[in-house]
């Protein structure tokens, strides 16, 4: 399915960690490891960097739902079906979701997208009263059996533990139509230009390297008028709520990773890295250097987390 959507085999080698063409073509456009960054508070190449996230998701991948529901009391499902609800998907929707290796975005997406059809069915039943019941079962029948209206949703992360951890999840929970996962890179996408309708990605461009790079190629595998969409932590704008929660990210969080997934160092790195990814205004302009227009965001519990959305026009 995902060659059908423009997947580039090149590409998708080269987001490989040490894939064979790496080795003959040299380093992927804009990976080079000499740059220095931070992984969290540490200050690291960027080559560094890519190497201790891979490891962090590779180490929390089996706990990551698990750890998600007890660090935000449960939360991030609300945050996640309004980061749907703002998608707002029709059927036909061509969606790329970024960095959703457990399939948390994708599956509300196929809810969502199936909810919608349903209900176009019923108003077009209603306005064929006059139909028997026979035409009335082999219309119901013909549309049921293509639920989504030919939408599709592509999960792309770098991380195999991630992927292989939503893929038995839509197993078990009967996610099959419309669907596939691909191992792929942020800041080098593995599909050709103009080929998605939506561009998604929740809780995962802090953890880019190149935050510019990823939006870059967001914005190369849109279709003029495709929309960006991210979902991420970001800063608080009530000084009280501020300090509880920076007292609750650092104490408590961590804790909570050494007992749940026997993990401190890798919770107490996602805690950092909250700290360190832009500011809301900071993170639209960055939008809007990467071509994007109409860029906002919307603050969720006092810009615990927040929504950015832009447009490629």
């Amino acid at each position: 399915m995902a060659a059908g959507l423009g997947l580039c085999p090149c590409r998708a080698l080269l987001a490989r960690p040490g894939g064979a063409l790496r080795a003959l073509c040299g380093p992927v456009r804009g990976l080079a490891a000499g740059p220095e960054t931070h992984f969290g508070f540490q200050t690291v190449t960027e080559e560094e960097r890519r190497e201790k996230i891979y490891q962090v998701f590779e180490s929390v991948a089996k706990k990551y739902d698990v750890m998600n529901d007890s660090m935000t009391l449960g939360i991030h499902r609300v945050w996640k079906d309004i980061f749907v609800h703002k998608m707002n998907p029709s059927p036909g929707t061509i969606l790329l979701d970024v960095a959703g290796g457990t399939g948390d975005i994708a599956f509300r997406f196929i809810n969502y997208v199936r909810s919608v059809r349903e209900r176009q069915l019923q108003r077009r039943l209603r306005h064929h009263q006059n139909l028997s019941w026979q035409e009335i079962a082999k219309s119901y029948q013909e549309d049921k059996s293509n639920s989504l209206g030919d939408s599709q949703v592509v999960v792309c992360d770098i991380n195999k533990e991630m992927l292989k951890v939503g893929k038995q999840k839509a197993e078990h929970l009967g996610y099959s139509e419309g669907l596939s996962w691909v191992i792929g890179n942020a800041e080098e996408l593995p599909f050709d230009d103009d080929k998605f309708d939506v561009y998604t990605i929740a809780f995962g461009i802090r953890n880019v390297t190149r935050i510019d790079l990823a939006l870059q190629e967001a914005y190369r595998v849109l279709k003029p008028g495709g929309r960006f969409l991210c979902l991420e932590f970001s800063h608080v704008s009530n000084p009280l709520l501020s300090r509880l929660y920076d007292l609750y990210s650092f104490q408590v969080i961590p804790v909570l990773g050494e007992v749940i997934a026997g993990d401190w160092k890798s919770y107490q790195y996602l805690v950092e890295s909250i700290r360190r990814f832009p500011p809301q205004e900071e993170f639209k302009a960055m939008i809007e250097d990467a071509g994007f227009f109409k860029v906002d965001y919307q603050n969720l519990n006092s810009g615990i987390v927040a929504i950015h959305s832009g447009f490629k026009l």
